[in-house]
């Protein structure tokens, strides 16, 4: 998956018009200057050589030289521990949520309460996160004043107060919550008619002892896949509510790396971005195969 996803990403860029040289020429540079400046780049060679070249240094830890002739590992130390505490602290806060919200709803099967939380999670998720993010600046910093509308780092590159993080991470939460919560609510309405639960039902069990020694067992591989698939949602997501908020993620340098052309750059974050998804995909298969095969 990894493989193809950055061949893509090198025949994508290769697609857009322009490239780093271009990008990085002064007004009015010679033919003669760009050309040599896509020699020194290594533009003039084929695209399928310089990705090879860069998939050859890959297992060694180098991503490449980006265009500008910085390290792109060096370019990606700051902003990519930034951008995974943003999403693990909305992926964790998402997990919490969900599971809370989707038994609370489980546990009163088609009463006001459960169509109300149907209804608000579909609404939750249909909201892009750039609306999200528009509305809590709004609301939570323009109308009321309580938090800072952008986020301004230190000395280390971090943001300079805990507090920062809060807008960010619910720009985030509330749209994979409510696609969350309908896998949860799905997957425990699903188990809801499994012979197991209603012989519980039948032997006068507790609806709660039910609901999570019956239920939430059987309904744990769904969850996971739901989960899964929100980290690559999330970290997609990131890239807007990073620029929105002023975050320094690698959401302002793959911005900023897609409008110079600097495929090298690019492809270093797709694959940090890449293969922490595909991580999470891998141990939401494990929990499936494990669940599963228990059962079995």
């Amino acid at each position: 998956m990894l493989f193809v996803l950055l061949a893509l990403v090198f025949a994508a860029v290769e697609l857009l018009p322009g490239d780093a040289a271009g990008a990085a020429a002064e007004r009015g540079e010679s033919a003669a200057g760009l050309a040599a400046r896509r020699h020194l780049l290594g533009l003039d060679r084929p695209v399928w050589e310089r990705f090879a070249d860069w998939l050859t240094a890959l297992p060694t830890g180098d991503l490449g030289t980006s265009a500008r002739g910085q390290k792109v590992t060096e370019l990606l130390a700051d902003p990519l521990p930034n951008t995974l505490v943003l999403a693990v602290s909305a992926f964790v806060i998402t997990v919490v949520l969900s599971l809370l919200l989707g038994c609370w709803g489980a546990s009163r099967p088609g009463r006001p309460g459960d169509r109300l939380l149907s209804h608000t999670s579909t609404a939750a998720f249909a909201v892009p996160e750039f609306v999200v993010s528009a509305v809590l600046l709004l609301v939570l910093s323009l109308w009321t004043g309580w938090l800072p509308a952008v986020t301004v780092t230190g000395g280390d590159g971090k943001p300079a107060t805990w507090t920062m993080l809060i807008m960010p991470v619910l720009a985030l939460v509330i749209p994979q919550t409510g696609w969350n919560t309908r896998v949860v609510r799905g997957a425990l309405a699903d188990q809801a008619s499994a012979p197991h639960v209603e012989a519980a039902h039948f032997d006068g069990l507790p609806p709660r002892r039910i609901l999570l020694r019956h239920q939430l067992p059987g309904a744990v591989p769904a969850i996971a896949t739901g989960l899964a698939t929100s980290t690559g949602l999330l970290f997609g997501g990131a890239v807007v509510v990073e620029t929105l908020f002023n975050y320094p993620g690698i959401g302002s340098v793959l911005a900023g790396a897609v409008a110079a052309r600097d495929t090298p750059l690019i492809a270093g974050v797709v694959m940090c971005a890449g293969a922490v998804i595909s991580l999470v995909l891998l141990a939401a298969d494990l929990i499936r195969y494990a669940t599963l095969g228990d059962r079995a």
